[in-house]
């Protein structure tokens, strides 16, 4: 499909700075199948009335690192300039790769030292190497410390990294460390929230379990190429960056047993959904599943494993758009994404939900 189908204008004003607080009264558009499709303007803490008993909710318990550092290339003269890096990925105890701006100005060999920017560090430098230089900005890094020395200095140097929508208009803080992170978090692997999932509270947990709605988890860690604009014309020539992720037999076998008592399956996010569907089978069973997984879903999918989906509000042109596109239909999340925009809904990671019940799909 022609990319510029996926486009849509967004008043800057609706891009969120930070979350509703609390977590749960995050305005929640409800999207309902049908001629026309019905809009119902809610709040995250009504969710429990807009599910079944019996339906199972999926999470994703990824949990986001500092991945953002701040430093300066050394020791070649040209007055030293300023580096930013976002690890994307460990490679081995003292190895990352990560995309850097500006990436014209290292070259292999070179030094860059990231500095403690007034944190309390328990040495005031860390120090990498440029070892690689790839395409579109990557870089592969060996730093001075490894394991878990380096482990703690990243962690006390590096900020959250906040998608560019909000980095551009303020810095990351010590608030977007628990703010940028979901209650469900556990393994840490992340360049980027599971936005959905940042709507959860303790009391909408347990209003949910009161209600017989289950909750489950799985684990995709999201990288970086989730949220990139498609810059292709057509869909169909956009690869997908790879991403890994794992759902346990516990978890597959309490979903399918969900579906078999007439329950459904509710994706929390784009991350858990694209895992499940990754993890199906064609006729929609569910199985273990471990490994990378590089599913673009756009409109003509045929979805095997989830029947509604909670999801934020998307960027236009993205894979993300084009994945609840494909959930709900184009026209109806034009629709739907008009009437947020002159409501006043928003939008992105720090924004408003989404809860969109799937259409049947055609034999």
């Amino acid at each position: 499909m022609r990319t510029d189908l996926f486009d849509f204008a967004l008043p800057e004003d609706r891009i969120a700075l930070r979350p509703a607080a609390p977590r749960d009264a995050a305005r929640l558009l409800v999207v309902r199948p049908g001629t026309p499709a019905v809009f119902e303007d809610r709040t995250m803490g009504e969710l429990p009335a807009l599910l079944r008993a019996g339906d199972a909710l999926v999470v994703n318990d990824t949990k986001v690192f500092a991945a953002r550092l701040h430093g300066r290339r050394i020791g070649r003269g040209g007055g030293e300039p300023a580096i930013a890096a976002t690890l994307t990925k460990r490679l081995d105890g003292s190895r990352w790769r990560a995309l850097v701006r500006p990436a014209k100005r290292l070259a292999p060999g070179d030094i860059v030292r990231f500095g403690s920017e007034g944190r309390v560090c328990f040495l005031d430098q860390l120090d990498a190497t440029v070892e690689a230089k790839g395409d579109g900005g990557e870089v592969t890094f060996a730093f001075a410390f490894h394991g878990a020395a380096l482990d703690q200095a990243l962690a006390e140097r590096g900020d959250m990294p906040l998608p560019p929508y909000i980095a551009g208009r303020r810095a990351a803080d010590d608030r977007d460390r628990d703010d940028y992170q979901t209650m469900f978090a556990r393994e840490e692997g992340s360049v980027a929230a599971p936005t959905a999932g940042l709507h959860f509270t303790k009391n909408l947990v347990r209003a949910l379990a009161e209600r017989n709605i289950a909750l489950h988890r799985l684990t995709l860690h999201v990288g970086p190429g989730t949220f990139l604009p498609v810059k292709a014309d057509n869909t169909a020539d956009h690869p997908m960056q790879p991403e890994w992720g794992i759902v346990s037999a516990e978890t597959a076998a309490a979903l399918i047993a969900a579906r078999r008592a007439g329950g459904r399956i509710v994706a929390v996010g784009s991350t858990s959904l694209r895992l499940l569907e990754s993890a199906a089978a064609a006729d929609g069973t569910l199985a273990e599943f471990s490994g990378e997984t590089a599913l673009f879903i756009a409109p003509g999918y045929r979805f095997r494993a989830a029947d509604v989906m909670l999801t934020n509000f998307h960027l236009p042109r993205s894979t993300l758009f084009m994945l609840v596109c494909a959930f709900c239909g184009l026209d109806v999340m034009q629709r739907a994404y008009a009437h947020a925009i002159a409501t006043g809904y928003r939008f992105y990671s720090y924004g408003d939900a989404c809860l969109l019940f799937r259409p049947p799909q055609r034999p």
